[in-house]
């Protein structure tokens, strides 16, 4: 068994670890503190090539898999960025993955290479108000008028719909009554997001700033023919292209944050003197660290397993879903215990940690519960009655 990476896939790291050492944590306490989308940043990696990481090499991209992404995130996430840099960019890497499995060339040539040059930039419109997880309900209606469909229905939580230029949309097609299977009737489309059509109302939100999350209210949005992928109706089968990879990401992005957070707390934990000895000293201190420390590399094996997987064509749900779930919750731990292993200070944002415990809480939310990680795996791995 090999539990290490290639020469290349380090030498990604490595790579990606030296363009983050420009933006360091002043920079993104900055764009936490005013809002600011994180631009600059973004044009850096475009510049050298990685937002088109797993993209094919024809149009612009690198032809890696979901390993190299992967390591690349959480490079990012563990450089002190956390979610405000890799959710600056997490679209870019898995979203279009159903337009590279399932695109027409003519589409290919017309998408990707915008993409990967960060001339564009996309959001991704999935969730509704009412139907959550739940996404056989959704209501977002695209009805077919000739060679263009006409769509209305509302999104929740489109990450950053203030300045994307496009949406990989989800959207009915077939009224659900009229499906004989919930997840059919439902179509995928990559189109342009039409202000004239679409308003955009941002979500003021607790912690990630820099990218904003926003309400989407659709009316009449005209979108070619041109624009659906693959066949009508099975837009769902389609999307779960871009599901396991993106459960692969966050739980790599979330150790990345963990691994910060504990490293914070261990350099302060060796400098912060009390009745004359360093805190780090203690047990008390020494020991939940050092549990934080063991579970993010426990978790981190899961989602390279995961990875791994993915990239060998082999099935990965269970796997992709339990590296998610076990890279946020060991991650959530690590950034309490970094916070509490600063007393007081882990609460002022000039130690950084405070950020670092509200930004990782996005990675045990979305895009799907622990709750509904641990039904699944208990259904396909365990092979337990369906409970919901």
């Amino acid at each position: 068994m090999e539990f290490g990476f290639t020469p290349e896939q380090r030498e990604i790291r490595r790579q990606v670890e030296h363009l983050c050492q420009k933006y360091d944590l002043a920079y993104w306490r900055k764009r936490d503190d005013t809002g600011t989308f994180p631009n600059d940043f973004v044009a850096d990696l475009a510049a050298g090539g990685w937002l088109g990481i797993a993209m094919p090499v024809e149009f612009g991209g690198q032809g890696l898999g979901v390993t190299e992404a992967a390591l690349m995130m959480q490079a990012i996430a563990e450089s002190g960025a956390a979610m405000s840099g890799v959710s600056a960019v997490h679209i870019n890497i898995f979203g279009p993955n159903p337009i590279v499995v399932y695109g027409t060339p003519e589409q290919k040539r017309r998408f990707l290479p915008p993409l990967i040059a960060g001339k564009e930039r996309c959001c991704f419109g999935v969730t509704e108000p009412d139907a959550g997880l739940d996404t056989s309900h959704i209501k977002t209606r695209a009805v077919r008028e000739g060679n263009r469909y006409r769509i209305d229905g509302r999104k929740m939580w489109t990450s950053t719909a203030q300045s994307a230029h496009k949406i990989l949309l989800l959207a009915r097609t077939t009224p659900l009554e009229a499906c004989a299977r919930p997840f059919d009737g439902i179509s995928l489309f990559y189109t342009d997001l039409d202000r004239k059509h679409v308003e955009v109302r941002e979500i003021d939100k607790m912690g990630r700033a820099a990218v904003d999350s926003n309400a989407l209210f659709i009316d009449g949005l005209p979108v070619p023919v041109e624009d659906r992928i693959g066949e009508e109706g099975k837009g769902f089968q389609y999307l779960l292209h871009g599901l396991n990879p993106e459960r692969v990401l966050i739980g790599a992005e979330a150790v990345g944050i963990g691994r910060a957070a504990v490293k914070r707390a261990a350099d302060y934990a060796k400098e912060r003197v009390v009745f004359g000895r360093p805190i780090g000293q203690n047990q008390s201190i020494q020991h939940p660290l050092a549990e934080s420390w063991m579970e993010l590399e426990a978790a981190d094996l899961m989602v390279f397993k995961g990875a791994w997987l993915y990239d060998s064509g082999q099935p990965c749900g269970v796997e992709a879903n339990a590296a998610k779930y076990l890279g946020a919750e060991a991650a959530f731990k690590a950034c309490t215990r970094a916070v509490m292993t600063h007393g007081g200070y882990g609460y002022a944002k000039e130690f950084h940690v405070e950020r670092f415990l509200r930004e990782v809480l996005i990675a045990r939310i979305a895009p799907i519960s622990p709750q509904m990680i641990l039904n699944f795996v208990a259904e396909r791995a365990l092979g337990l009655p369906k409970s919901y």
